[in-house]
């Protein structure tokens, strides 16, 4: 953390630190790992005052998304712990598809668990919401026919919502959970056509919700 702390020096930059931490740890997805939950928090928090010590690098806490933590007082505790009040808020909908619409009613509700700490939403690929369930369990993972969302803009309009961004890349791959699917993180052609393809004929894109 320190070396990217010290790669970034005086440069204007957004991080958004480690997506899903904090939701896994809170669901109990670190059994059988060699850390606790509070362990994680902690490193969090020193993540956070490392990056902080840096001018003009904002940082906020990733949070999940807007159909994943129903406990809101949990979730903004593990933010607390893992060190929320020396960042500059948290983030949602991180690689996801939820409406920036859901989103931003889920951000206000864990903002007023939070003394009214700011959000960003990643729209990267939100224009056409989540994808329906099929049973597959899949639908998080490279659903057809999603739409790019609002362009990255620190103008949201609500003064809690620091930022749209694109966290994730459209066109990454989310893994390899169908037939000739690449792996987590590899770029995938096809599917970011699909998403300008999607995006122009289904769901014009303007830019702004």
């Amino acid at each position: 953390m320190r070396r990217l702390a010290d790669g970034i020096g005086e440069a204007d930059a957004i991080v958004v630190l480690e997506p899903d931490a904090v939701p896994h740890a809170l669901e109990g997805c670190l059994e059988g790992s060699h850390h606790t939950a509070e362990q994680r928090y902690a490193a969090l928090r020193e993540a956070t005052g490392i990056l902080k010590r840096n001018p003009a690098t904002r940082v906020y806490l990733d949070a999940g998304n807007a159909g994943w933590i129903d406990d809101l007082d949990a979730l903004a505790a593990a933010l607390r712990a893992s060190g929320l009040e020396e960042a500059d808020g948290f983030a949602l909908n991180v690689s996801n598809f939820k409406t920036t619409e859901s989103s931003a009613s889920y951000g206000r509700a864990l903002s007023d668990r939070t003394g009214g700490a700011h959000f960003v939403i990643d729209t990267s690929r939100n224009g056409a919401g989540p994808a329906e369930p099929d049973g597959s369990g899949t639908e998080w993972c490279n659903p057809p026919g999603r739409h790019l969302g609002a362009e990255p803009t620190l103008a949201t309009g609500d003064p809690r919502i620091d930022a749209y961004l694109w966290v994730k890349q459209p066109g990454d791959s989310d893994g390899s959970c169908r037939p000739g699917e690449p792996t987590a993180g590899a770029w995938w052609p096809e599917y970011a056509l699909d998403l300008v393809m999607n995006t122009r004929m289904g769901h014009p894109y303007t830019g702004h919700p």
